[in-house]
């Protein structure tokens, strides 16, 4: 199976999940980007179908690949099953799961070219999810996953393919509780149809289900709160950030990468 981490992350975001799948016999590739941190989500998309490739001609597997990936990972493969091979069909893929992405673009991306908003919004994530002295204008792939971009429209007119399966895996916060995500009080940024802004609790704290969401997939909501009593990690497990390393996230991933084929 392949991995595809974030932006601005690294495949040690997957030691834990990969720790679990080596327990379960399943083989792992770590795509990692971070060298390409520079290129735009197209180029990186080139770069996996390059890396499968070889993994293909080193292994001798001929298969079906499940592809794991978190927040903006997901577009990345996205773009390269769906633009870049979406006619073709040489990528095979069992399933694509998708771990809090933003499949319709980022309004926190939109927002941090806001003129009245986006120097606040960035000094607040500063150190967390944004690094030190961070400029939105020469990050060519928060270019990309802004909704009006390029990127996202060729996505949106490629559509999802048949063949693949999808699963979309995010979380919210119905207990409202500020340590789900501290820096946004618990709460996510979203942008309604009139471009205008506000914040709701059907988030990660970086993204909403609105904008994780695909046409005719069902999002698999995982709530940070007590349900029967049963003992679950602390708020702030279910944030963006920590997607890859929540236990619960990874128990349902692992789930689905051991169901058979067409089983949901």
């Amino acid at each position: 199976m392949l991995l595809v981490h974030g932006w601005n992350s690294h495949p040690g975001i997957w030691n834990r999940l990969s720790s679990l799948l080596e327990q379960a016999n399943i083989p792992v590739w770590k795509f990692d980007h971070t060298s390409l941190a520079g290129e735009t989500v197209p180029e990186i998309a080139q770069a996996i179908g390059e890396f499968v490739r070889h993994k293909r001609e080193e292994t001798g597997y001929t298969g079906n690949v499940d592809v794991v990936c978190h927040s903006i990972g997901t577009c990345i493969a996205r773009y390269y099953l769906e633009v870049l091979d979406g006619t073709l069909r040489t990528a095979k893929a069992r399933q694509l799961i998708g771990l809090g992405p933003p499949n319709n673009g980022s309004a926190l991306a939109e927002l941090f070219f806001d003129p009245a908003r986006g120097e606040e919004i960035i000094n607040r994530l500063t150190g967390v999810f944004v690094p030190k002295g961070y400029d939105p204008s020469a990050d060519r792939i928060v270019h990309d996953v802004r909704p009006a971009s390029p990127v996202m429209h060729r996505l949106r007119t490629a559509g999802i393919r048949p063949d693949i399966t999808y699963r979309i895996i995010v979380t919210a916060n119905p207990g409202e509780d500020p340590a789900f995500f501290p820096l946004f009080e618990g709460r996510t940024w979203e942008q309604d149809p009139d471009g205008r802004y506000r914040t709701t609790f059907e988030g990660d704290g970086i993204v909403t289900h609105g904008e994780s969401a695909l046409p005719g997939i069902s999002l698999d909501i995982i709530p940070a709160v007590q349900e029967n009593g049963t003992p679950l990690p602390e708020a702030g497990q279910y944030c963006h950030i920590n997607l890859p390393r929540n236990p619960v996230v990874m128990e349902r991933v692992l789930r689905y990468l051991t169901l058979p084929c067409g089983k949901s």
